[in-house]
């Protein structure tokens, strides 16, 4: 009968802490320097959760190590609401395998809240190489390997990944090099210093547009609305190619469940309005609205599917 008492006022607590909850300030850790759709996915739940619980959600970008500096900040923070990550395909999935000593568990460590969407990406070149199309690009490379350049926000992160997985699939020899975040990567694309990039839809596609940059196709499995002339990497040259980014939230394992399901619910109702739903579909990404333990199933799905290709390509990160 104690051990029952005890577990009712611990519910009680919980639920009592849940309706109290938020009396203060959010912090959104965004685990990468500033710009690209890291970005833009955690801001925008930011702004959705201030408007839905009226607390400031305060953006904080925490960049480094393929977003593991973030991931851990967040790990160790309290329990309590108050801290929330945007995590993506690099510092939930990638980073198990490319580094030999993880300071956090993906699994273990952090508690889903839900997955927002995924991204496709879209191959884009400097309009100075001469290559026009994917097969053209992959001529290009195999008549002169490793001679042109790649540019990623980094070892392990989700443009690395998706060109390493572009590279074993067309068996071709590509010079890396990583930066500190997508936007100086970008940067130096525009300037005509590296060849090409995988780049988010939000990121590159203004780019794309001026023509400032060629977009030569994007990952996803089918064409996407925002871009509907542009074909998939695998309709231009590359067949079965598909890879897409992804984009989630995520708090302190040991948050109490109320909270969590708030928080859930506050997101899930944001993504429905007609506002976030336009929003999705100019930055050509899909909707997911997942519950926490679906992603949390995504997690170890993803893990054990890119492995397959950190270890094929050889990457290891210390």
């Amino acid at each position: 009968m104690k051990i029952l008492a005890i577990v009712g006022l611990a519910v009680v607590a919980c639920a009592a802490q849940a309706q109290e909850y938020p009396s203060k300030p959010i912090r959104m850790i965004i685990p990468f320097v500033p710009g690209g759709a890291n970005d833009v996915f955690g801001r925008l739940a930011g702004i959705k959760i201030t408007e839905a619980l009226g607390q400031q959600v305060i953006v904080e970008n925490r960049g480094g190590a393929g977003g593991s500096v973030g991931m851990e900040l967040a790990a160790k923070a309290p329990p309590d609401g108050y801290t929330l990550v945007l995590g993506n395909i690099a510092n939930l999935s990638v980073n198990p395998t490319l580094y030999r000593k993880l300071s956090y568990n993906p699994v273990t460590d952090l508690q889903p809240i839900t997955l927002m969407a995924k991204l496709p990406s879209i191959l884009v070149v400097h309009p100075s190489l001469p290559a026009k199309n994917i097969k053209e690009l992959i001529a290009l490379a195999r008549a002169q390997p490793a001679w042109l350049t790649f540019g990623t926000g980094g070892g392990g992160s989700g443009s690395h990944l998706t060109m390493e997985l572009f590279k074993l699939q067309s068996k071709i020899d590509l010079v890396h090099i990583p930066y500190k975040g997508v936007g100086p990567a970008m940067i130096d694309l525009l300037a005509g210093q590296i060849t090409m990039s995988f780049g988010a839809v939000p990121g590159v596609g203004p780019y794309v547009r001026s023509a400032r940059l060629r977009g030569l196709g994007v990952t996803s499995a089918a064409r996407i609305a925002a871009y509907p002339d542009m074909p998939t990497v695998a309709q231009a040259g590359l067949p079965g190619f598909e890879a897409t980014l992804w984009y989630g939230v995520l708090a302190p394992a040991g948050t109490p469940m109320p909270i969590i399901n708030r928080l859930h619910a506050t997101l899930i109702r944001a993504m429905q309005s007609p506002d976030m739903k336009e929003r999705f579909v100019a930055e050509g990404a899909e909707q997911v609205g997942s519950t926490p333990q679906e992603f949390q199933a995504f997690i170890k799905s993803e893990i054990e599917r890119w492995a397959v290709v950190v270890r094929a390509s050889g990457m290891r990160a210390e």
